[in-house]
């Protein structure tokens, strides 16, 4: 029984083989294989595109869907303990779609569930999911993952999708470059994963002098929700912005991805630019969620 917490949970050859399933999948997206299975799909934190994604791909492969979409509707509001929670849902479901806002939730619950278990996100920590449907639109537009120059731009502390998407792609040579406030910057933990694995980054302060040369301009919101301190949070929130007039003098295959949602760090100016991607980053997630659902549920 294989659950996939965090990035690291699949190797190399595992994360190719689910963007094949993926692109599988999107040249026929309706196969309803799983017309026997039940997913649940229970989130402890607000969600769109992550759980209405989970619950497409499921019913695509025929799968039917049960679970809620927020802590109001569970008994944890009446003081159930998330260990009995985990341990009912199991009770009902083959496999578990899992969102909470404490780090290490969604291991704890593949730990004690009966079934599989799927990290959609958890706090500030992991969202593996994410990662590999940002690297089946990185795969798509640049028809590869080698040797990719990757800037990753705005909350890189809390920012879940940036920490899975450095380790994964560590696998394919890229060069990193981080823009953020220094109260938001990398964490010296994923500093030292890079370092052990010498892959090069560089860490900057503005966007400024740092598109030319990117094949992948990997865009963040600043999370309101992992600030303690409003007052730090409002100091902070609007430092790197993109907008269309800064897309002068870029690479021809450049591509803006975002996990969304979007705020205020890319102008609507950006929306329609070729080099604009995140609409379409989001659709891929559906594709590459049923390769995953396929993976884990033949294992």
């Amino acid at each position: 029984m294989k659950s996939l917490i965090s990035i690291n949970d699949f190797n190399k050859e595992e994360m190719l083989h689910v963007l094949d399933l993926a692109e599988k999948y999107e040249a026929e997206p309706n196969c309803p294989i799983f017309n026997d299975k039940v997913i649940a799909c229970i989130f402890f934190e607000p969600s769109t595109r992550t759980r209405l994604s989970f619950e497409a791909a499921a019913s695509r492969l025929g799968a039917r869907v049960i679970g809620f979409a927020s802590l109001a509707a569970t008994s944890i509001a009446k003081g159930e303990s998330l260990k009995d929670t985990i341990k009912m849902v199991s009770n009902y479901a083959d496999m578990i779609v899992m969102r909470h806002h404490l780090d290490g939730a969604a291991r704890y619950a593949s730990e004690i569930a009966g079934c599989p278990v799927i990290n959609a996100g958890d706090g500030a920590n992991q969202h593996p999911t994410q990662t590999l449907l940002d690297m089946y639109s990185i795969r798509k537009t640049q028809g590869t993952l080698e040797n990719m120059s990757i800037t990753m731009v705005g909350d890189l502390k809390y920012g879940r999708t940036v920490h899975s998407l450095l380790q994964a792609m560590s696998h394919f040579n890229p060069r990193f470059h981080f823009v953020s406030c220094p109260e938001l910057a990398i964490p010296a933990e994923y500093r030292h994963f890079l370092d052990s694995r010498n892959i090069p980054y560089t860490e900057h302060h503005t966007l400024e002098g740092q598109i030319s040369n990117t094949d992948i301009l990997y865009m963040t919101r600043i999370q309101q929700e992992r600030f303690q301190d409003p007052m730090e949070y409002e100091r902070v929130k609007n430092l790197m912005s993109l907008d269309a007039s800064m897309l002068t003098d870029t690479k021809p295959n450049l591509r803006i991805l975002h996990p969304l949602p979007r705020i205020k760090e890319i102008a609507t100016n950006v929306d329609d630019r070729p080099e604009a991607y995140y609409f379409e980053q989001a659709r891929n997630g559906v594709f590459t969620r049923m390769g995953i659902f396929t993976y884990l549920m033949n294992q």
